[in-house]
């Protein structure tokens, strides 16, 4: 009987295009096989002759990290067999046809992800086998998966939170809520690279690349490593942050338009952090990065969001008798907004209860473990007071619901609670509305209705675990007698009498009414009121003041005035940041009793708009007309116009062109082709910047069609 051949591997398929599409990945190309765990995929192998089960042995062999390890998860050898069994390594279903091997192999869904290389083993009998490289693959998390730990059982939701590459961040103040177009850009070719060079300049990995890699299949672990590259104050992460006013150095947060810009430079220049981001910047990368690696992951706004270091639960805020806004000593501070993100997974490391959305907030605030990071923070566990679960439950709850105190400060100290605040933190939580461009409160899943019984109880829940059972929650309760929160015998309110153009002087009316009192039953009222308005900034914080003003009042019983306020543009000019906040205080101090009450009104300043236009169908590859038109509103120039455009399937990378200065009422009309290279739906951005508004934005949802075949 003839000797038959030893059976030799000629050739390869790993069938990218087909297995790419079954899982979820085709959108990041079909020229390499990149998969999601616990999901089948099929090969086909071509050898010199017909396999045959009976004498020829096949084993495969998949590979990660530096020193890929059985004992560590790196490293798996399973054999060819006919059935597959459970959530391990496997190759099964294969049939024969002729010489080639059609084979599928299955990862099981807690396997390590990251970039694999594959290997097959070829033995007869008890003879030594041969090896052949089959080719490499990289390997995801799969939210499809029932097994996955990040497992998002609605398909309308994993169109949003996995596969939408673009999105909005909601920004400004709670009363003027902008909605801020971003481009994800998560399948842009190389990004999935970008972020594995991510987990790879961890400290983690510079320490240990063995058991950092080991500890890859851990969805709270990877979350924890990104959350710290994407800020670079303990390492080389991705983006420096900057809360100041120069940007010279680089590139201001308020001008990028989405993440690949970033991660590319980031990795191009070999890892030196870009600058600079501030929190909307950190979380919108981290969310590419999250959902790049297949983690359903969404950008949340905080709008008043409290930074309470001392764990208090009470942030302080001082004024003088002028209505100006003092600088404090202290770290606490009251954001305007702060945005971090929200990731979807089981929490094993938790009791029952505790899965779904968890907060990550790359932004460094604070440490977690010697690294700045934060996260994940169980948004079920911040609503319930659980204070004590993992991880920086107490950080984020305090953000979201801390008191704030406002005090007169006269004489060198703190005298007087002007106000009490329970409710004036963790406003218009928002995030993006599934499958629609509008934005989505979701307060109400980080806390109880404000003043309600369940609230204020939970708040004192939180209170013990955080403060201990013998220590006050706040700070100003021993001023609690001196009557401070007794009611006024005058009503003040300041409103707007007009929108407030940037560029335009801002109206104001302040409301006065009487209104019964034990105190002051009849009779008339003296009050003087000063005015102060200052440059609000995005930590909370305030310039020197811009403006002030001062008005005598005598009030009768029960009567109403109104009294305008007039904040000349030439006070403001050069005065704002570039977020363009203005907030306006008074003190109105009552001459019968020296006590004093405060109205605040902060005002968001308009740019001009602009619009953008699209003439006809968009498809793959054939040119499409956009129609981009700017009206200058304001009654100064705009220098150094820049315009930007970002979309991800539109254009490959950005088209950046100089417009000069547009002047003062007049129009720019801007035509340009564009030859959108992905179908389906996709956003274009267009930012234009200028010395004197940073921030013109625009966006245009358009739907490509596939290429019609020729």
């Amino acid at each position: 009987m003839d000797r038959v051949a030893t059976l030799e591997l000629r050739s390869v398929d790993l069938q990218s295009p087909r297995n790419n599409k079954e899982h979820h990945t085709q959108e990041m190309g079909l020229k390499r096989l990149i998969l999601r765990r616990g999901q089948l995929f099929t090969l086909q192998l071509g050898f010199n002759r017909p396999f045959q089960p009976q004498t020829d042995t096949i084993s495969f062999v998949a590979e990660t990290g530096p020193e890929p390890s059985e004992l560590l998860g790196t490293q798996a050898t399973f054999l060819l067999t006919q059935t597959q069994h459970g959530n391990v390594w496997s190759a099964s279903d294969f049939t024969i046809d002729s010489n080639s091997l059609q084979v599928s192999l299955f990862t099981p869904a807690n396997a390590v992800i990251g970039p694999y290389t594959l290997k097959i083993e070829i033995s007869q009998g008890q003879g030594h086998g041969v090896t052949y490289p089959l080719g490499t693959f990289i390997l995801l998390f799969n939210p499809w998966s029932a097994e996955d730990d990040v497992y998002l059982p609605s398909e309308i939701l994993l169109q949003e939170y996995i596969m939408r590459d673009y999105g909005f961040v909601y920004k400004g103040h709670e009363r003027f809520i902008t909605s801020w177009p971003w481009n994800f850009g998560q399948f842009e070719e190389d990004i999935i690279d970008i972020c594995f060079e991510i987990l790879n300049k961890s400290l983690y990995y510079l320490e240990n690349p063995s058991k950092d890699y080991s500890q890859r299949n851990d969805v709270v672990y990877v979350c924890r490593v990104v959350s710290a590259m994407i800020n670079s104050n303990d390492d080389s992460g991705v983006l420096q942050g900057n809360w100041g006013e120069d940007y010279s150095r680089g590139v201001s947060p308020l001008e990028w338009n989405g993440s690949v810009a970033i991660l590319r430079q980031w990795s191009a220049r070999g890892g030196q952090p870009v600058k600079y981001g501030q929190c909307w910047v950190f979380a919108s990368v981290m969310c590419t990065v999250m959902r790049c690696l297949g983690v359903p992951t969404r950008v949340i706004s905080n709008f008043r969001s409290a930074h309470n270091v001392d764990r208090n639960l009470t942030i302080d805020t001082y004024y003088d008798q002028n209505a100006e806004m003092l600088p404090t000593q202290k770290q606490d501070k009251i954001w305007n907004f702060h945005v971090w993100n929200e990731c979807w997974m089981i929490r094993k490391d938790l009791p029952p209860g505790y899965n779904g959305w968890q907060v990550l907030d790359p932004t460094p605030q604070q440490t977690s473990s010697g690294l700045f990071c934060c996260g994940p923070a169980s948004v079920k566990a911040i609503r319930e007071g659980e204070v004590h679960l993992a991880y920086d439950t107490p950080f984020v709850y305090a953000e979201v619901n801390a008191d704030e105190v406002i005090w007169l400060f006269r004489n060198s100290q703190a005298q007087e609670v002007l106000v009490h605040n329970t409710s004036s933190i963790g406003k218009k939580i928002s995030t993006k509305m599934v499958g629609s461009d509008q934005r989505q409160d979701i307060t109400s899943s980080y806390k109880y209705p404000e003043g309600s019984s369940e609230e204020r109880s939970v708040f004192m829940k939180a209170s013990r675990k955080m403060l201990g059972p013998n220590r006050t929650s706040s700070s100003f309760l021993d001023l609690l007698g001196s009557g401070g929160f007794e009611g006024h015998p005058v009503r003040l309110q300041l409103h707007l009498a007009r929108t407030p153009e940037w560029g335009q002087d801002v109206l104001l009316m302040l409301r006065v009414q009487r209104v019964s009192h034990r105190a002051h039953l009849q009779g008339p009222i003296r009050l003087v009121v000063r005015f102060c308005a200052q440059a609000l900034l995005h930590g909370g914080g305030t310039r020197e003041p811009l403006w002030r003003h001062m008005m005598q009042l005598n009030l009768d019983f029960g009567k109403e005035t109104q009294w305008p306020l007039l904040l000349p543009y030439n006070n403001y000019r050069n005065k704002l940041t570039d977020e363009k906040l203005i907030r306006v205080s008074g003190i109105a101090e009552f001459e019968e009793t020296g006590r004093s009450m405060l109205v605040l009104k902060d005002i968001s300043l308009e740019p001009p708009h602009l619009s953008i236009e699209v003439s006809e169908r968009a498809e793959v590859g054939k040119a499409l007309r956009v129609h981009i038109t700017l009206t200058n509103t304001l009654t100064v120039s705009l220098s150094n116009c820049t315009m930007v455009l970002e979309g991800s399937g539109l254009i490959d990378g950005q088209i950046v062109n100089d417009l000069g200065t547009l002047m003062a009422e007049h129009t720019i009309q801007i035509q340009l082709d564009l030859y959108p290279i992905k179908a389906g739906p996709r956003q274009l951005q267009v930012l234009i910047s200028s010395n004197e508004v940073k921030e013109i934005k625009g966006y245009k949802d358009i739907l490509v069609a596939p290429a019609r075949a020729s």
